[in-house]
């Protein structure tokens, strides 16, 4: 269920004004997902983002809604749930969280800025241009790493402190069982 509610609250950190540029919980809401969910379930939160990538297109940028223009970032939703189910589904381990969050910024990055420059003529098609491209799209690289390494480390983190806590709190009760004594 958390899975579900995780995708929400990264559809509100796209819509919500923030300061930040890409510091949203989207590619860690897909990993989570994916890591939790089973395939089949996997158009649910590309649905859910398409569904907010139209509403800012339209109501929050007043820009016309083309299809084609977002298909590249609708692949790399379902293929971030992919990501999520390969790399942390049976082994969620430290290495492997933040391995699939770079991988996730790093294949979102590489891929949606191509789009932009193959498919728009804001820069020129050429190996200066894709350059360019790229350049200018480092800080939201950034501020995406950030995040999808943060939020994604929090949520496979938080659950592994909470039980070695229970653990550690029982064996103190089991070997002490007349409870805390005065010093």
């Amino acid at each position: 269920m958390f899975s579900y509610f995780f995708v929400l609250a990264a559809i509100f950190t796209r819509i919500l004004p923030h300061p930040w540029f890409s510091f949203t919980a989207v590619g860690a809401s897909l990993l989570v997902f994916g890591a939790r969910r089973s395939p089949k379930l996997f158009i649910l939160p590309v649905l859910a983002l398409a569904a907010a990538d139209y509403y800012l297109t339209v109501f929050a940028y007043n820009y016309a809604f083309h299809v084609q223009d977002y298909l590249v970032t609708w692949a790399w939703y379902l293929g971030a749930c992919w990501m999520g189910y390969a790399f942390l589904r049976k082994r969620a381990n430290a290495g492997r969280v933040v391995g699939a969050a770079l991988a996730s910024s790093t294949s979102f990055f590489l891929a949606s800025n191509f789009a932009v420059w193959a498919g728009s003529l804001i820069y020129p098609h050429t190996a200066g241009g894709l350059a360019t491209c790229y350049l200018a799209g480092l800080p939201f690289y950034r501020n995406d790493v950030l995040a999808t390494t943060l939020l994604t480390s929090a949520v496979f983190a938080v659950p592994v402190l909470a039980r070695r806590m229970a653990d550690e709190w029982q064996h103190r009760s089991l070997n002490n069982p007349n409870g805390p004594t005065a010093a």
